[in-house]
């Protein structure tokens, strides 16, 4: 039985692409994983030619069920005590997966790990040190697009990995039901992340574990499907998972930034998305209001530890600035 199930969902990808990410996993220090590539029917002929790899199992799937859809299906063939999710426009450092397992083994009461993203067109830029999550329901990868030298030296608490380098549990994913297939895609590891910390839990962002990632690379960073799925998945997040206290005086800050996305839109061009996304997320909660109703009553944390667990300052919105904190 390997001890890590990496887990790949590809939708159109392009072959070029997989192939970096797969040359990237047979690079890794640590042999001992699987690697479970969940093709979402893709039709651009990405998966027809892959390299041959006595650990990479194929799965593929008749329809495109997006990317927590994808994720939640390999994982029920998982056979690793850990699931390494890795996106496919990202490459690995080659002690990538050798750096969790050692951070396992730090934190032995710890079950969610996150990686150091770096941009893979400029190194010297940050995709992201882990997912920030503000009090008023946005969320972020803190640091995107800014200085690598605010990369830390030593491994620190964060909200939530990002999902496209994400290292969990097995058991705590299976106990906690995967990520939530209503999504499709986008906000799925925020809100996988917050159910995380209602249910006690932590992530920790490890130093040493590093990826370069491209971003969006299938679906356009600013396209209409980014931009829709983005928007209405902001919304069903936060009333899925703001405890009651937080969520009730927070609700018109987070219907005035809604719209200020949309005003936004409107001079980049991205606005009808946001509108779409914005009315589908109010419009049609009903599957969150039922899971908010479940999660906020089974919850673990009090409300004043999930809030130290949240961004607050309105400059770290704006700036979308990393916020992590030293591990306890």
């Amino acid at each position: 039985m390997p001890r890590v199930s990496v887990i790949i969902v590809s939708y159109n990808s392009g072959a070029d692409r997989l192939d970096r990410m797969l040359a990237s996993l047979a690079a890794q220090t640590m042999t001992d994983f699987e690697i479970l590539l969940l093709d979402n029917n893709s039709t651009d002929g990405c998966v027809d030619n892959l390299p041959e790899m006595a650990n990479l199992r194929l799965i593929r799937s008749s329809e495109n069920l997006g990317f927590a859809g994808g994720v939640n299906r390999a994982a029920r063939e998982a056979q690793g005590d850990w699931l390494a999710l890795l996106n496919p426009d990202a490459i690995a450092e080659p002690d990538w997966l050798a750096a969790w397992l050692r951070a396992a083994a730090r934190y032995p009461d710890v079950k969610s790990f996150g990686a150091v993203q770096l941009n893979a067109d400029d190194p010297s830029r940050l995709d992201g040190l882990g997912d920030v999550y503000h009090i008023t329901g946005i969320a972020w990868r803190g640091g995107f697009g800014q200085s690598a030298e605010l990369r830390p030296d030593s491994d620190q608490e964060i909200f939530a990995p990002c999902g496209a380098a994400a290292f969990y549990e097995r058991s705590t994913f299976e106990a906690l039901g995967g990520l939530e297939e209503s999504f499709f895609c986008y906000h799925e590891d925020v809100d996988f992340g917050a159910r995380l910390r209602l249910a006690g839990e932590r992530s920790i962002m490890v130093a040493d574990a590093v990826i370069l990632h491209e971003g969006s690379g299938t679906t356009g960073r600013y396209s209409e499907f980014t931009i829709y799925h983005g928007a209405r998945n902001r919304i069903w997040t936060f009333i899925r998972v703001m405890p009651p206290l937080l969520f009730w005086p927070m609700i018109p800050v987070h219907i005035l930034i809604n719209f200020a996305f949309v005003l936004r839109g409107l001079i980049t061009g991205t606005g009808p998305a946001y509108f779409r996304g914005m009315k589908d997320g109010f419009l049609k909660a009903d599957k969150a209001w039922e899971a908010r109703r479940v999660l906020q009553k089974t919850r673990k944390t009090t409300t004043g530890q999930f809030l130290k667990s949240l961004a607050w300052s309105p400059l770290a919105l704006l700036g979308r600035r990393p916020v992590t904190r030293p591990v306890d």
